[in-house]
């Protein structure tokens, strides 16, 4: 389960940001998880807690925003989303799409800090 490792990285990326501002503890990590990231949602909820223990993220939770796969359409000449399935044609024409915009996302994109003293 490679989600257990990638929770270790955020935890650790986390855990020095929030030193850096001086913080008490961290609340919570948000995470923009694109769908065709390969990493499973749910695993790596359930590797959470895990990746927590003794460091300054015990206890705080992780906020994970599903990013769906956008792609460009060349015959449409627009961005569409993809269905759950994935079919990587254009759900409006049913032309071949050329160019993923979206969906690729492991990005960490904010940490909610309780500072020191307050």
């Amino acid at each position: 389960m490679h989600e257990l490792s990638i929770a270790l990285s955020i935890v650790e990326i986390a855990a020095e940001e929030a030193q850096r501002h001086g913080a008490a503890r961290v609340e919570a990590v948000h995470l923009k998880l694109g769908a065709l990231s390969g990493v499973v949602k749910d695993a790596l909820l359930f590797s959470w807690d895990l990746a927590c223990n003794d460091t300054p993220l015990a206890g705080s939770r992780l906020q994970v925003e599903e990013i769906p796969v956008r792609v460009w359409c060349p015959a449409c000449q627009s961005e569409r989303t993809l269905d759950a399935d994935l079919d990587f044609r254009c759900p409006q024409c049913g032309g071949t799409a050329t160019e993923v915009r979206s969906g690729r996302e492991l990005e960490l994109s904010a940490i909610e800090i309780q500072e020191s003293g307050g």
